[in-house]
């Protein structure tokens, strides 16, 4: 079933109430399972988490099946995709996290859709940014460097948190570009959990060495965390992916602001002994209003857009 397009902004905001709720529940999983601050715990964490997301997914796949959907498939790309959207991307997000606060990794998940400026026209051939365009990501620019500035209290090390979340958006809006040219040979949903359960599995080797401190994540505060972390996973990257297959591109980024919106105010308030500063502040309305605008210039110069495929 086709999404209407009135509706867009709900099902938006359903994916950044789960991703929103993400940030909290990664910061719990570090404070109760010690192994996860060092390198190998941490990347074992991701492993476990996206597996499951992974084979929660599956079962939804389209009706032909998996195998004759992958026999179809370039497998190059959805290796790529894995490695992308899933491993490369939450590597660096999670070493944000590790390093700085949930507040502004939120804020900085934003700059996915001013990397998609940069990107789509040299991939997918999309229209060349003008000379408003390079505006808008001027002033994201700057509400990035006043974040950083003054970013509050439980903000680590803003600097190095702020450029592992901006490595991590642009493996993500690389992620979502290649799924773009994916979904010619592969539907969103089996490409979505091949993409998390290998990048899961990926993942789980890098952090073999955590292995034998496996028995902690079946603690049932840390098990049940990472479950909702699996679902939110699955059912974000279902729906978001579905949503990139009936918009396009620009269209889509525009609504983005809602899911740095919705995890700057579920971190600020799930999330103990952090306090945005007044960085995170002036940052928020630049950077968020820049995607509003964005969103208002590609209404106007790419109306049709609206429900095309690829």
């Amino acid at each position: 079933m086709k999404i209407q397009a009135r509706l867009l902004p709900v099902y938006v905001m359903i994916c950044a109430i789960l991703w929103g709720t993400a940030f909290p529940g990664i910061k719990f999983v570090y404070s109760t399972w010690p192994e996860s601050r060092e390198w190998d715990g941490r990347m074992l964490f991701a492993g476990i988490r996206f597996m499951i997301a992974g084979l929660m997914i599956m079962p939804f796949a389209r009706r032909e099946g998996i195998i004759a959907q992958l026999k179809e498939a370039d497998l190059r790309l959805l290796a790529a995709l894995a490695l992308t959207q899933t491993f490369a991307q939450y590597v660096f997000f999670y070493m944000g996290l590790s390093l700085s606060s949930g507040v502004l990794g939120s804020l900085m998940v934003s700059t996915g859709s001013f990397w998609w400026i940069l990107l789509a026209p040299l991939i997918l051939k999309t229209p060349k940014p003008d000379t408003r365009h390079w505006v808008v990501l001027i002033i994201c620019a700057l509400g990035i460097s006043a974040a950083v500035y003054k970013p509050g209290i439980g903000s680590g090390s803003p600097m190095l948190g702020a450029l592992s979340f901006l490595v991590a958006s642009f493996s993500g809006a690389l992620g979502l570009i290649i799924l773009k040219s994916l979904h010619r040979t592969l539907d969103s949903t089996t490409a979505t959990a091949f993409s998390l359960f290998l990048g899961g599995v990926v993942f789980t080797v890098v952090g073999s060495s955590a292995w034998p401190q496996l028995g902690i994540l079946l603690k049932p505060q840390v098990a049940g965390m990472i479950l909702y972390l699996a679902f939110v996973s699955a059912a974000a990257f279902v729906l978001w992916n579905r949503l990139a297959r009936e918009f396009s591109v620009n269209i889509l980024a525009g609504y983005r602001f809602l899911i740095p919106l919705a995890g700057i105010i579920l971190s600020s308030l799930l999330i103990p002994n952090e306090k945005p500063g007044m960085g995170i502040y002036i940052g928020a309305v630049l950077i968020l209003g820049s995607l509003v605008y964005v969103n208002y210039l590609d209404r106007k110069t790419v109306p049709t857009s609206l429900g095309t495929r690829p």
